[in-house]
């Protein structure tokens, strides 16, 4: 019989009744050949009778067929049902049973997994059967291996028996650089399981993981069970070791509990609970160390984070307390913070208000300190006032005239926190201030301008005498300012693309009488940063509590190029200066000098990305006076493509500090190219990796960063030093060495987190994979 392509046969479509073999007509002109696709459109999964109801399609180079019985496929096999698409040699199908028996170079697809095998036997809409030595691939995770048998149990479970897995290249060409073997593996798509019964792990043929049951998750979701092992090296607590278990409680709340053997301290745990409800969210870390042989003590650490908000009420808290004051040297990578000796208790709220004079805010604070010593003496520490409380009323009264107004008024108790457990003479107490602004602003698309009157008022009973003796004080202090500026613009081309080229002029006029204010408290008042955004700012000092005189007018000047198409800012150049009219006589205690220039420092910024694969931001303030540069921030950034960056940092502070920071993430070996999920060998990519930063004032490093990550397709191993300085002749040194096993999971200590804080522009090699992801939402997207 002469082999001709087939039409679509709807089996289960009912009326149809034959009891042969019916032949099909020659057409009467050369048909295209049919072919079944894999369908691109998002459908429901079809349930009950809709299964049953759905047609069988079917083409083969030959077929025997009896609706509603069964049918025979021989030659280039296509068959799909509800999801379920075969490809054979030869196909038999029994319709009263739900049959499908394949053999011959049998291929399956359901659900993004591949199976490929000499012989398949399935029960189609229960997807209950077996497949005989077959090869399988899951395309999410882009990995696969090969079983002796599958047996499917339904649509969601199957089981595997004598499997190896593994992510690399299986052709047989050449030993995959990492495989799972196992005795038996039990898949459940549905609890996003997999359980492997006698797992061994081998790493370039050395076995390096072995367990009588291994449970893996199945995909990026969250998944209970035990963690790839966390494994380190540290210089004050040797050689780390830890196995995380996590805890997949509910969609919004997961917890993960980490036993470490730490060689030189003993036993220590580590515990983190995370929740995210429909108002609130947060998660709770402790670690413990119930007996450090080194300190001969027990030592710990706890950190609560929560953020909430219900109705016009916000709230939110971030605690965090260790156990003793060397605890930041020793256990850096439990101190969470970015001042790693100054410890917050922050716990706050607000409400939105509506009031007969407009809207508004109330809140409420309280801010206390841990502050860790060192045993340098040249690294001590001032400790900040902390509030406790701060209570504080914000209002934005509704005026005539378009005018603008700001009203904000505060309660705060101020306290010292103990440093070693010694408090100093400084004065406490309370202060009560009120802070009003009426402004009003005049202009249109190419220019403004806004005058403003405000007046800061504040109250003072202090725990303890004032200089003059008193223990009350209070003052009232007016600013008149006025700011305004122009745009221009105009076309123009760079680089053969139109850019669009502005001038923005700029002046602030402000205008404070002089109030003696040397016999008050100062809580929280420090000079400001010299930059852009606080020269273009009435105020000369942050805080409440001084008050400069000024009468002095700041000008300015910036320019910029901006991609007329896309409107991305490709270049700004900017300079400012502020004239002082008569001498400033209030300063901030103790250092603080009266100015007496007429003319401040100049100040020039500006930034530009024109060249591409370059990203350059600087900043100058330069002293007219003494013809020298006083401060100055430079950054430059080189990114020509993906996983190439090189930055390098200058920041100099005259007689204070002088850094060089440098960080890169750069290849420095690249073998033959291979596709990703090949295998390695001498094939793969080497990256070095790192941060420098280097003290030139003081002529030693302050911190380094340095390792090496090796991309070999289907695995990246990666070797990361980091020295952190905890005194001027003390370092802490920590080692990492991970293991990423691409479709598996990753073995040993997270460096990842540390390169990405650390390297600008720094790129993971490979999506992440095999951690526990973001908890849900409960209320939805």
């Amino acid at each position: 019989m002469h082999a001709v392509p087939l039409a679509v046969l709807a089996l289960a479509a009912a009326g149809a009744r034959a009891q042969a073999p019916v032949p099909v007509p020659a057409p009467s002109a050369p048909l295209a050949p049919m072919a079944l696709k894999p369908s691109t459109q998002l459908t429901p999964t079809p349930r009950g009778d809709q299964v049953r109801q759905r047609p069988i399609l079917l083409q083969a180079d030959e077929l025997r067929a009896r609706p509603d019985l069964d049918a025979v496929a021989e030659g280039d096999v296509q068959f799909r049902r509800a999801g379920t698409f075969i490809r054979a040699d030869r196909l038999t199908y029994d319709s009263p049973e739900d049959l499908a028996v394949a053999r011959g170079q049998v291929r399956i697809e359901r659900e993004g997994s591949i199976y490929r095998g000499p012989e398949l036997q399935l029960k189609v809409q229960r997807f209950e059967g077996f497949f005989l030595q077959p090869e399988f691939e899951f395309l999410q995770l882009g990995s696969g291996g090969r079983a002796d048998r599958v047996d499917f149990i339904d649509s969601s479970r199957s089981r595997l028996t004598n499997a190896l897995y593994s992510s690399c290249p299986r052709d047989g060409s050449q030993d995959p650089d990492w495989l799972l073997t196992t005795s038996r593996i039990r898949l459940d798509m549905e609890a996003n399981e997999g359980l492997a019964e006698g797992a061994v792990l081998r790493f370039l043929g050395v076995p390096i993981l072995g367990a009588p049951v291994l449970s893996f998750p199945l995909s990026d979701d969250r998944k209970t069970g035990w963690l790839p092992p966390d494994i380190g090296l540290s210089s004050r607590s040797g050689f780390e070791f830890g196995v995380p278990y996590y805890w997949n409680i509910a969609p919004n709340r997961d917890a993960t509990f980490t036993p470490t053997l730490l060689t030189r301290r003993g036993l220590a745990g580590t515990a983190q609970f995370r929740y995210l409800e429909l108002h609130d969210s947060g998660q709770l870390q402790l670690h413990l160390l119930p007996r450090d042989r080194v300190a001969e003590r027990s030592r710990h650490a706890w950190t609560f984070e929560h953020d909430g908000n219900r109705a016009d009420w916000r709230y939110k808290a971030f605690l965090f307390r260790v156990s003793d004051d060397a605890y930041w040297e020793d256990f850096p990578k439990q101190i969470h913070s970015f001042t790693p000796r100054l410890l917050p208790l922050d716990v706050q709220g607000e409400r939105v208000l509506q009031t007969p004079f407009g809207p508004g805010l109330a809140y409420a604070r309280l801010l206390n300190w841990q502050v860790l010593t060192a045993k340098d003496p040249t690294a001590a520490i001032v400790a900040p006032y902390q509030r406790s409380p701060q209570l504080g009323l914000r209002l934005e009264p509704t005026l005539p005239g378009r005018l603008h107004g700001v009203l904000e008024t505060e309660l705060n108790r101020f306290t010292r926190p103990s440093v070693g457990g010694v408090k100093d003479d400084a004065l406490t107490g309370w202060r009560a201030h009120a802070l009003g602004q009426v402004s009003r602003r005049f202009g249109s698309a190419g220019w403004w301008l806004t005058p403003k009157l405000t007046l800061n008022a504040a109250s003072y009973a202090t725990d303890q005498p004032m200089s003059d003796g008193a223990r009350h004080a209070s003052r009232v202090i007016p600013t008149y300012s006025t700011e305004g500026g122009m745009v221009f613009e105009r076309p123009s081309r760079w680089f053969g693309q139109a850019m669009r080229q502005t001038l923005e002029p700029r002046l602030l006029y402000a205008n404070t009488p002089y109030r003696d204010q040397s016999r008050l408290p100062n809580f929280d008042s420090a000079d400001r940063d010299f930059n852009v955004v606080t020269l273009f700012d009435d105020k000369t000092f942050s805080g409440i509590d001084r008050v400069a005189d000024a009468h002095q007018l700041t000008a300015g000047v910036v320019t910029r190029l901006v991609h007329a198409a896309s409107g991305a800012e490709l270049l700004r150049l900017g300079l400012a200066q502020r004239l002082l009219f008569r001498d400033q006589r209030v300063t901030v205690p103790p250092a603080g000098q009266p100015l007496t220039s007429r003319v401040s420092n100049l100040l020039l910024d500006g930034a530009t990305s024109l060249l591409p694969g370059w990203t350059l931001d600087a900043a100058f303030e330069y002293n007219p006076d003494t013809r020298r540069t006083v401060r100055s921030n430079a950054t430059v950034l080189y990114q020509p493509g993906p996983f190439r960056t090189i930055s390098a940092n200058y920041l100099l502070t005259r007689g204070l500090s002088e850094q060089l920071g440098v960080g890169w993430q750069w290849p420095i070996y690249r073998g033959t190219a291979r596709p990703v999920g090949a295998s390695g060998g001498c094939g793969g990519t080497l990256y070095a990796v790192g941060r420098l930063n280097y003290s030139l004032q003081d002529s030693r490093m302050t911190g380094l960063i340095a390792g090496v990550e090796y991309d070999a397709g289907c695995w990246i191993g990666r070797l990361v030093a980091e020295r952190q300085s905890t005194a001027r002749n003390r370092a802490t040194t920590q080692l990492s060495l991970q293991l990423e096993l691409v479709g598996l999971s990753r073995l040993g200590s997270n460096a990842l987190q540390v390169l990405k804080d650390n390297i600008p522009g720094y790129r993971l090699l490979r999506d992440p994979h095999g951690v526990p992801p973001p908890i849900a939402d409960p209320s939805g997207p």
